[in-house]
């Protein structure tokens, strides 16, 4: 058998009901990678060594359990229904409560708060038996595009640790392409699944907003933020998002829409598993300054699709060029009133002062990074009276036409195929000085967000430097399945998800 932590998650859920390993043998070996890699690495912020391990031999009891009392058959088909995960350890991004750990969310104004909830998309997994194993580091309350941001010190690529693992779910985009952990949950407010997926090698996936619940999750922005999921295979992702997915009480944004029924047989047209399938490839995805080698390998990824019998379309956006200036509108005017609760009274350190104003002044100037001073202010600004109009209510009315892009394009092709990133995986500090490059980093994945559509983002193959090169799909709203069979279908005939960097 390969090294436990090599096991993808379907392999280890295979390997622990066959009795192959147990749950404490599988969560000892990623904790044991963890620590030779984190030096290097350092996807964590916080690890939960006796937590995970209490955890991991409760799930071996109950599968002991199981075998002792002589179970048919369809009690282990119960048990694959009710607790598809037991005993398979799993990573949170750092943005995401879980009760008993802390959630920093990258940022110093939340250091030392441990939140007396967890998150509904972690909660569901804990109850399908999932074991999460640490926190995961992350930009500094999610913004960023390379996980440069955190207050908590850089995540390095494990594919080139000189370089950034994309942002703001770095580390959790390392800890899965490092082999870490099997999988592991992100969040994605305008790229920040899919752009470390791509420039680490591993498979993410940003829901139709409304999709999973929010509750729990520290906000950015309110309106954009998806709670996500990346993994080695589509059908691990997959497996994840089918559990978080759904209706939620304690998130009115969470959308009453059926489950989709995900098939990854590809039944009886096995040569042509994607023959009726209509395949948009937008030409506004394909700019100048494009890297050659990503054009290439997504130009490549699409040309498979169509040989899998995918019908291949160009199509237009073209309000997609507006999606940069629209969203670092939107987004920081919704951190700005986000954010406006970290005052140092009901989170976090206080830095003290005579007034209740000096304390508000003091601790936000001192404990929130630069990015995200630079973000509130931005937000402020174009929420302040005689600005709101000329630029938040401008921003709306082109983020609408944006959403009715993407509906009309979806009229005539099932699933949109693009880059993920103009480039691969960038040095760490070489966009230090310029904010504004670094923005550029998210040009192809803000759309989706700003029109609320699914994404998908998985490796097409590798540039000159041996760095992945990702592809991501999009769909219509609640489409994922489309997604997936589409992603499934390529992954049966390439092999660059299952790449692991030398580290």
């Amino acid at each position: 058998m390969s090294p436990l932590t090599d096991l993808t998650l379907l392999e280890a859920q295979t390997a622990l009901r066959n009795g192959e390993i147990s749950s404490r043998e599988l969560t000892r070996a990623c904790l044991e990678r963890i620590a030779a890699l984190e030096p290097s690495l350092h996807a964590f912020l916080h690890l939960a060594n006796e937590q995970a391990a209490s955890r991991a031999d409760e799930a071996d009891q109950e599968f002991v359990a199981l075998r002792k009392s002589q179970s048919t058959n369809s009690q282990f088909i119960n048990l694959l229904f009710t607790k598809p995960l037991l005993g398979i350890p799993l990573a949170v991004k750092d943005v995401l409560a879980v009760e008993n750990l802390p959630c920093t969310a990258g940022s110093k104004i939340l250091e030392g708060f441990f939140p007396p909830f967890t998150a509904t998309a972690v909660k569901r997994l804990q109850d399908a038996g999932a074991i999460v194993i640490g926190k995961t580091n992350t930009d500094e309350f999610a913004m960023g595009s390379s996980t440069e941001n955190s207050t908590y010190g850089v995540t390095h690529n494990p594919w080139d640790t000189s370089r950034v693992p994309g942002g703001s779910s770095g580390g959790s985009a390392a800890a899965v392409a490092a082999r870490l952990v099997p999988a592991a949950l992100g969040t994605d407010t305008g790229g920040s699944v899919r752009q470390p997926a791509a420039f680490c090698g591993v498979t993410g996936l940003k829901p139709t907003y409304g999709r999973v619940s929010r509750y729990g999750l520290v906000a950015y922005g309110s309106s954009l933020d998806c709670v996500g999921a990346l993994g080695r295979t589509v059908e691990d992702v997959a497996l994840l998002f089918l559990i978080m997915a759904g209706r939620d009480a304690l998130d009115a944004t969470t959308q009453d829409v059926a489950l989709p029924d995900i098939k990854f047989d590809a039944g009886a047209d096995r040569d042509l598993p994607l023959r009726g399938l209509r395949i948009g490839v937008p030409q506004e995805y394909f700019v100048r300054g494009i890297q050659a080698e990503v054009e290439a390998s997504v130009r490549a990824a699409i040309d498979v699709l169509e040989s899998l019998g995918a019908e291949v379309r160009d199509v237009s956006l073209p309000h997609s060029e507006y999606a940069l200036p629209v969203y670092y509108i939107l987004a920081p005017a919704e951190a700005s009133a986000n954010l406006a609760r970290y005052d140092g009274i009901r989170y976090g350190p206080r830095i003290q002062a005579e007034s209740m104003w000096d304390i508000f002044y003091r601790t936000r100037g001192r404990k929130f990074g630069a990015e995200v001073e630079r973000r509130i202010m931005l937000g402020t600004y174009a929420l302040s009276a005689g600005y709101y109009d000329a630029y938040y209510g401008q921003a709306q009315k082109v983020r609408t036409l944006i959403k009715r892009d993407f509906e009309q394009v979806f009229e005539q092709v099932d699933v949109i195929a693009a880059p993920v990133a103009p480039t691969t995986a960038f040095p760490i500090g070489a966009h230090g000085d310029d904010p504004l490059a670094m923005y550029l980093e998210d040009v192809f994945t803000l759309p989706a967000n700003l029109a609320g559509v699914p994404g998908l983002a998985f490796p097409v193959g590798f540039d000159g430097k041996g760095l992945p090169v990702g592809m991501q799909l999009m769909g219509g709203h609640f489409r994922e399945d489309l997604l997936f069979r589409v992603a499934h279908a390529y992954q049966q005939v390439a092999d660059w998800h299952f790449r692991k960097p030398g580290i």
